[in-house]
């Protein structure tokens, strides 16, 4: 095995913007017994595009023929604290990921580079941000990126939580790094701040309780047990990352890519509710918001004006009410309802 090859790579990685980069031998995820259980037990909910060929997310060997390594790469996205413009009155949340554009679109663009010059060290590759078949922090964790927490999101000692993953998988011989373990210890506080108890015990998540779930990935109506828990989440929810104590050593993220987009969070919550297509899909262009589409995403401002909305949303959410789509009308006239039982009988509304 060559290091003078890999030490080339991980310079080259750094030179592109990526804030770690280790290897991990190809072979099959230390985690496959319990992913395929976890598919077993559908706890994956409507992600049906998981269940696909599972034998080829569990091995990367079946994805790229004589595939020897998988390069684990890490960004940092943590962007500055307030979204909100100044003397915002705030009022919602949306996952720091999404605050501006959509990070498969510069990752990828890094990863192809990475690919371009590892191909004249005579490699083949195939470059994945969560794009494709593979198990990423089980190779990550292998490979010391960081190890896999509590709420399975996986954390580092210098990134915290806040960081995107991507790996390349390639026929070149490298040597792996070494893992550097899990540094949880007794520590629950990822488990004990999940809004839905998704997190059902260590490392044990079950998706379709989940506020990121709910909000991104399920297509029909939130179910009713999970809105009050939503709060003012209208995409995502990073809760269980805020939580973790290694956070204390995260650094703000130097790719402007990830900050405040200040378009979006100059909106107040009813605003969002005025949009209609053509308006969504030019506010959310570039976004990973966009991906949801209108509908899902005010079935989500609905839930969070009725947790937290007053009398004066009210105007709004009745005109939502009558959107000709029903996953709109329904969570609008819930919230129109939420707010008149927090407003009480004395209030003419």
């Amino acid at each position: 095995m060559d290091c003078g090859m890999k030490s080339q790579i991980k310079a080259w990685a750094a030179e592109m913007g990526f804030d770690d980069c280790r290897i991990a031998r190809a072979g099959e995820a230390s985690h496959a017994k319990e992913f395929r259980g976890w598919l077993d037990d559908g706890r994956h909910g409507g992600m049906a595009w998981m269940e696909r060929a599972p034998e080829r997310r569990c091995d990367p060997r079946e994805v790229l023929a004589g595939c020897k390594a998988v390069v684990c790469l890490a960004m940092n996205y943590l962007p500055a604290q307030n979204p909100f413009p100044e003397s915002h009155p705030g009022g919602y949340r949306i996952a720091r990921y999404a605050w501006n554009d959509d990070y498969h679109d510069l990752i990828e663009t890094r990863l192809r580079g990475l690919d371009h010059k590892m191909q004249s060290l005579g490699g083949t590759q195939k470059p994945y941000v969560d794009t494709g078949p593979v198990l990423e922090r089980d190779f990550a964790t292998d490979a010391g990126l960081g190890w896999n927490g509590k709420s399975t999101m996986q954390i580092h000692r210098r990134l915290g939580t806040w960081f995107f993953l991507a790996e390349i998988l390639t026929t070149l011989e490298l040597a792996p790094d070494a893992s550097s373990g899990d540094h949880c210890g007794k520590c629950t506080r990822c488990i004990d701040a999940c809004p839905t108890r998704a997190i059902t015990a260590p490392h044990q998540l079950d998706a379709r309780r989940c506020i990121s779930y709910l909000t991104i990935e399920h297509k029909g109506p939130i179910p009713e047990e999970f809105r009050e828990a939503m709060g003012d989440r209208i995409y995502g929810c990073d809760d269980c990352l805020d939580a973790c104590p290694w956070n204390r050593f995260a650094a703000v993220s130097r790719e402007m890519t990830f900050h405040a987009r200040g378009s979006i969070f100059e909106n107040r919550l009813r605003d969002f509710l005025e949009l209609d297509d053509e308006a969504f899909r030019k506010l959310f262009a570039g976004s990973p918001i966009k991906r949801i589409k209108r509908a899902r995403f005010l079935r989500n401002v609905c839930v969070a004006l009725g947790n937290t909305g007053s009398v004066d949303d009210l105007p709004s959410l009745r005109k939502a009410a009558a959107d000709p789509e029903p996953l709109i009308a329904e969570h609008a006239a819930w919230a129109v309802a939420r707010i008149r039982m927090r407003a009480g009988p004395t209030r003419r509304l």
